[in-house]
């Protein structure tokens, strides 16, 4: 049951790629439902990577760069009102100086991930401004910023929150660099040594252990960033096997990150379905469809459509979310869950209106996907995301972490 690579991915006719069983966007196949629980835990191998990656093949392949970079040369909106947002932002200027750390610390004594966070989100948006420009400024700006924390960091440390540090900033630092390959003074393969060697460790770590804690203590981003970071990873350094483990993870994995544990209740007759942390705070709601949309949008790069799989379940759950923060009213079904490392039983009884209509930039992705690329109709998603359009990115939402969870500018990189 091969499939056809994505045409859209590359510009480029479509190709045959090794995938076989599990290359359905249909549910699980009867191979994969015989697979030891132990692969479940650590993501076993899904035989789901490319025979040969696609770079760049992360959030932004070529089709969706060279449109960027057309549109916004013709001055065509709402291509250019995203590029005004862009260049607006004080961290995509050309005068942006790195701050390297040998230790960044989340959660605890002494933090200072601020100082991680603002110069990936700082890199990457000047990586935006020279692959759509040509401005050479900007990029020799993101390369300085990419030469200067892999000749220094060594440790993201911390408490627990040392995982969130390694699964956001690693799969957006990856990102990043991603958009770079190739460029003059880059040094590619001691950013790609320390991917491996401080963020992955932690990425995988969790996955496999989530802090000693009962399997579902975190909450689905905990897994979802770290799976960001690790299939991240696994096409920066043209890894199947960290690529294979990411993909089975989500299919089938152990933790709150998975597909059926993140997306736990489909009510298919309203064509909704109920996110993990619905009952916690819609901030971290939003933040979960950026983490679904993010690593949805990275395997499409490499030919592998997960937005369409269990029925496009991720769909239902965008357009439950995006309704209910609309300001209607949506179903839920209560939530129990296991805590601590003895999984003493919680539950949610109602949906959390916390943080209801929060703005963050994470829903042109998936809007432009589901309405374009596939042509389907999903009036929450779009509503919600002409509510935030022109998406802005890291430090218009705000100096704290939230506002960097996510590294933005869709209405930019996916209008179609």
């Amino acid at each position: 049951m091969s499939r056809t690579k994505n045409p859209h991915a590359q510009g480029k006719p479509p190709q045959l790629s090794r995938r076989g069983l599990l290359k359905t966007a249909g549910g699980l196949t009867a191979a994969l439902a015989v697979g030891a629980s132990a692969a479940a835990v650590t993501g076993g191998t899904a035989d789901a990577a490319p025979a040969t990656f696609t770079h760049p093949g992360m959030l932004h392949a070529y089709g969706e760069l060279n449109r960027a970079k057309v549109r916004v040369a013709a001055g065509d909106d709402p291509w250019l009102s995203g590029w005004k947002r862009l260049t607006a932002n004080s961290h995509s200027a050309s005068t942006w100086t790195p701050n390297p750390q040998a230790t960044i610390i989340r959660g605890g004594t002494g933090e200072n991930y601020g100082i991680l966070y603002n110069d990936i989100h700082a890199a990457y948006q000047n990586a935006l401004r020279w692959k759509i420009a040509g401005t050479t400024a900007n990029g020799d700006t993101a390369v300085k910023i990419f030469n200067a924390w892999s000749a220094k960091l060594t440790t993201v440390t911390g408490n627990a929150d040392r995982f969130l540090a390694a699964g956001i900033y690693g799969y957006q630092f990856a990102n990043a660099a991603e958009l770079m390959r190739g460029y003059s003074g880059f040094d590619l393969a001691r950013f790609k040594t320390m991917m491996l060697n401080v963020f992955y460790p932690l990425n995988n770590d969790f996955l496999l252990h989530h802090n000693t804690a009962c399997i579902t203590n975190y909450w689905a981003n905990w897994d979802l960033c770290n799976m960001n970071a690790l299939l991240a990873i696994g096409i920066l350094c043209d890894d199947p096997a960290k690529y294979d483990q990411a993909v089975n993870y989500f299919k089938n994995g152990a933790g709150n990150g998975s597909i059926k544990h993140a997306i736990p209740f489909v009510y298919d007759s309203e064509g909704l379905a109920q996110y993990q942390e619905s009952g916690r705070d819609q901030g971290h709601t939003m933040m979960g469809m950026g983490q679904l949309g993010a690593f949805c949008e990275m395997a499409w790069s490499q030919g592998e459509d997960l937005y369409g799989y269990d029925s496009n379940r991720i769909m239902k759950c965008a357009q439950y979310v995006a309704k209910y923060n609309l300001g209607q009213n949506v179903p839920y079904t209560t939530y129990t869950w296991g805590t601590g490392q003895s999984c003493a039983q919680q539950s949610q009884t109602v949906i959390s209106s916390a943080s209801r209509g929060q703005v963050r930039p994470v829903w042109d992705l998936l809007y432009y996907h589901y309405a374009r690329r596939r042509g389907l109709s999903v009036p929450y998603i779009q509503a919600m995301a002409e509510s935030v359009r022109p998406e802005g990115g890291g430090g218009d939402y705000g100096p704290n972490s939230g506002g960097f969870d996510q590294l933005g500018f869709g209405t930019l990189m996916y209008a179609k």
